[in-house]
This record gives structure tokens, C-alpha cells and sequence, in this order.
């Protein structure tokens, strides 16, 4: 019976195994071979032709995948045996995280050549770490979901502490690695136990394949109350939670957040974040859903202190890397407004907070852009003090790093207020009074230290005598540099002012 059973699970894999529905990831993954191929044969043009081939690759797959999304994207059927489940959201993340590869490349562009460390090894993990986040947001299966996971956690454990020549990257590598490694062994529990008492004989609509989300499901619909099953909910949750820095669970993301390079700090809090919270809606929407009673507390606790730690930590810090971690953690209870809304039944939450995605990635690369500008061969000890006198040194980052800023801070007409008002709105659907107002209360907050920020870069008093010249350096930004940091700064206005297709439905 055994050997018919696993000869029909054979089956029906392979019945379903499409390589062509996982396209975008095999082309990543082959152009990290390509990167690396070029660095070995094409020794004297190295430093140039891996940047741009990375880059220019990312853009090639990026504008097909753009163009098949525009005819519609994922049709719910599941391949490859139920691990892999493409639909609408999964497809808009693939964008997602693409478009973020891309501007992360660009930043390591600026950043190493700054720096005397090897340039083919970031590209080709920035592309396989891209690639793994984009199999996560389609993972139907925990077996599928862990392995992805662990393909991004492992590769940003070597990004983490890629400037080996900084105290700091070594330091922050080593912190990630072991909080990394805990978290880690937390999900896999909590997998492990769903795993047990889903198979359990006993147990009604036990199943033979209870890694399988939709087998899940369907198990923890029949048994609600199963405490071994409840518990197994929580610890993954716990996990994911490590994922998108919530409290308790952010300790980690001061001391990795300055210690990394710019780029990586890029990274982790845009696409690392991003891909905790499309595996955390998969999940409520999917095999969590029948634990809505215990999941939606639980969320709602996190999310009030993860709002206010984030906020009230960031006051007092002059690294500029910390307040951009500390103030991701405050962004990070915010977008759980709508995922906790979305457990609640309003569907227009896992849209809600796609869409605040989108304008944190535009603002924060805006803002890290500017940062590698600033930031000197010491990429780790960057000061809000560094920033004084920005817009005399520079009118147009000065400008730039407004925008940025303004919009992490939610003010109008920028993209990042649209967001906000979003998950507002549809936190007022689900009746979430109490997030609603703590998340205004940190928005206000928040605006203390992002217009810190600011008033350095423009209203700081001249400090030196008048009859001298002001002896901090200029500041020159090459065109491509300048032409990617405008559109970043355009979207950023565009989208608050015209929101498409995300704003039909509020």
C-alpha cells in the first residue's frame, strides 16, 4: 500500500512538473552562472562587464515578466506535486523583488567602488538570494518554503559580512548568522510539529502529505483546538516574525543593519521584509486560516509594540543605518495593520499592504541612494552629522533624500502617505480601533526623526566663520547615478498622486 501510494505521489510530481511556470527563477539563477563566467575569462574588463551584466540581465528578465503580468498572472493551479502555487499576488511580488535586485545591484555599483572587495560574488548572490525569494512568495508546500527560506538566509549571511575588511560587517554577519540560525530552528519546530499531529491517525481529516498547505488546511479546519497544533502556529509564526524584524524578534536589526554594506542594508529591510510578509499573508490566507481566533490577538499585541518600539528607539539615534533599521521595525507594525485586517476578512488588506511595499522600496532605495553618495570608505559609521550642509554640497541629493524621507514619513502628496492612508483604511473595515490609533500615534512620532534628519541636510546653522568658504567637499554624482536617483524620486510623487489599479478598490 506504501509503495502504491508513493508511486501515485510520483506521478502526479511529475505530471505536473512545468520548468516553464519557474522561468524568471532559472534565468537568475543562469545569470549568476554567467556572472561568474565572465569574471573568470574576462579578467581585464571584470570590473565593469560583471556590474553590467548583472544589471542588464535583471532589466531583460524584469521587462518580460513585466509584460506577462500585464496579461495576467497566475491562474491558482498548482505544479510540481502542490509546492508550487503561482496566483495574482505571487506574480506582483515577483516584480517586487526583481525591480529591488536591480536597484541593489545598482547600490553595490556605488558602494565597491569604494571599497577594494571582489565584485563577482555580491552579484551572483544578490541574483540567487533574489531567486529564492521569488520561489518563497510561491511556496505551497513547507518543505518548498523552507528550502527557499533557507537559500535567502544563507546567502545573506555571507552578504551580511561581505566588507571583511570592517569589525563592524564581521560583527553584524556573526549577530545575523546565530539570531538567524535560532529563528531558524524555531520555524522548523513549529514545522515539525504541524507535520506530527496533522499526520496523526487519530485525529480527523489527518493527512498523509500534512506539509502540503491545502492538506493543512483542512486538518487544523477539523481540530481548532489541538494544542500541539496550535503551538506548531505560533512557532512559525515566530519565525516569520524574525523575517520581518517585529518585537520580540527585532533585537538583531540595529547592530546587522550598521554593520552591513549599504547595499545589504537596502536589502534586508526592503526585499527580506517583503518576502516575511507575502509567506506570512500565504499563510493566514491559506493553511492559518481556520486559527483566526488565536492568530489575530496574537498579531495585534505584536503589532502595538512592534509601532511603538520601533518609533520611540529611533529618537535618539545619530546613525543614520540604525534609524533607517529602527524606524523599518515601526513600518513593519504597520503593515501588519493590514495583514492582521486581512485575517479578518477584508480582502483589500494583502492589497493594502502590496501596495505600501511598493512605496517603501521607492523611498527607502531614494534614501539608501543617497547614503552611498555620503558615505565615505567607512560605509558603517555614517552620522546624521555627515549630512549637514547637504544642499549646499549637493542641491540634488539634498532634494532626493527629501522626497525619500518625506514619504517614509507618510506626508502628503507623496506615495508613502497613500500607503499609510491605505492600511488606515482598511484597518477602520476590520474594526482595529486601537492598531488604527497607536499607528497614527507613531506616525506622528516618526516625523520628529525623519525631519531630524532633513533639517540637517538643509536648515542647519552655518558653523563656520563668514569671511571663510565652507570647507566640507562637494559632493558629484555621475548621470547614471543621478538619472536612477530622479526616477526614484518621481515614482515616489507620481504614486502619491495617481495610484492606478492598487487605489480601485478603497
Amino acid at each position: 500500500m506504501n509503495k502504491e501510494l508513493l508511486t501515485q505521489l510520483s506521478e502526479q510530481f511529475v505530471s505536473t512538473n512545468q520548468w516553464c511556470v519557474l522561468w524568471p527563477e532559472i534565468a537568475m539563477a543562469l545569470l549568476a552562472v554567467l556572472v561568474l563566467l565572465i569574471d573568470l575569462f574576462a579578467t581585464r574588463l571584470r570590473d565593469r562587464a560583471v556590474p553590467f551584466a548583472a544589471i542588464a540581465g535583471q532589466i531583460v528578465i524584469f521587462v518580460i515578466l513585466l509584460g506577462q503580468m500585464s496579461g495576467g498572472a497566475g491562474d491558482g493551479q498548482m505544479f510540481f506535486g502542490g509546492m508550487i502555487l503561482p496566483t495574482t499576488l505571487s506574480g506582483v511580488m515577483r516584480v517586487f523583488f526583481l525591480l529591488a535586485s536591480i536597484l541593489v545591484s545598482w547600490l553595490g555599483v556605488i558602494y565597491l567602488r569604494k571599497q577594494t572587495l571582489p565584485r563577482m560574488e555580491f552579484y551572483c548572490l544578490t541574483l540567487m538570494v533574489t531567486a529564492g525569494m521569488m520561489l518563497l512568495g510561491q511556496s505551497s508546500n513547507f518543505v518548498m518554503l523552507f528550502v527557499a527560506l533557507e537559500t535567502v538566509t544563507i546567502g545573506f549571511y555571507v552578504l551580511v559580512s561581505y566588507g571583511r575588511n570592517s569589525i563592524f560587517s564581521l560583527e553584524g554577519g556573526l549577530k545575523y548568522l546565530v539570531l538567524g540560525g535560532t529563528s531558524t530552528a524555531i520555524l522548523l519546530f513549529g514545522i515539525v510539529l504541524l507535520y506530527g499531529v496533522a499526520g496523526d491517525p487519530s485525529l480527523p481529516m489527518h493527512s498523509g502529505d500534512s506539509l502540503n498547505f491545502l492538506a493543512l488546511e483542512q486538518f487544523l479546519a477539523a481540530n481548532p483546538d489541538n494544542m500541539l497544533a496550535k503551538i506548531g502556529v505560533v512557532m512559525v509564526l515566530c519565525g516569520i516574525c524574525f523575517k520581518i524584524g517585529a518585537v520580540p524578534f527585532q533585537i538583531w536589526i540595529p547592530d546587522v543593519y550598521q554593520g552591513a554594506p549599504t547595499p545589504v542594508t537596502a536589502f534586508l529591510a526592503v526585499s527580506s521584509k517583503a518576502a516575511g510578509f507575502i509567506v506570512l499573508i500565504n499563510l493566514i490566507t491559506g493553511p492559518f486560516g481556520p486559527m483566526q481566533g488565536m492568530i489575530v490577538p496574537l498579531l495585534s499585541a505584536i503589532a502595538v509594540v512592534t509601532i511603538l518600539f520601533g518609533n520611540f528607539t529611533a529618537l535618539g539615534q545619530r546613525n543614520v543605518k540604525r534609524v533607517m533599521g529602527l524606524s523599518g521595525i515601526a513600518h513593519a507594525g504597520y503593515l501588519l495593520l493590514g495583514v492582521i485586517a486581512l485575517a479578518q476578512g477584508v480582502e483589500l488588506g494583502a492589497w493594502a499592504v502590496i501596495f505600501y511595499l511598493f512605496t517603501y522600496l521607492f523611498g527607502s532605495f531614494a534614501v539608501f541612494g543617497v547614503m552611498s553618495h555620503v558615505a565615505g570608505p567607512d560605509d558603517e559609521n555614517q552620522q546624521i552629522d555627515h549630512y549637514v550642509h547637504l544642499a549646499r554640497r549637493n542641491p540634488f541629493l539634498a532634494g532626493v533624500l527629501a522626497v525619500g524621507l518625506g514619504s517614509l514619513a507618510g506626508i502628503p502628496p507623496l506615495a508613502g502617505f497613500i500607503g499609510k492612508v491605505f492600511l488606515f483604511v482598511v484597518a477602520y473595515q476590520a474594526d482595529l480601533y486601537l492598531l488604527l490609533a497607536v499607528a497614527i500615534i507613531g506616525v506622528v512620532i516618526s516625523i520628529y526623526y525623519y525631519f531630524g534628519w532633513m533639517r540637517e541636510a538643509f536648515f542647519q546653522e552655518q558653523s563656520w566663520p563668514e569671511d571663510k568658504e565652507d570647507e566640507t567637499p562637494a559632493i558629484k554624482v555621475c548621470l547614471p547615478h543621478k538619472v536612477a536617483l530622479a526616477a526614484l524620486a518621481i515614482i515616489t510623487v507620481l504614486l502619491g498622486v495617481y495610484q492606478g489599479g492598487f487605489g480601485g478598490g478603497f
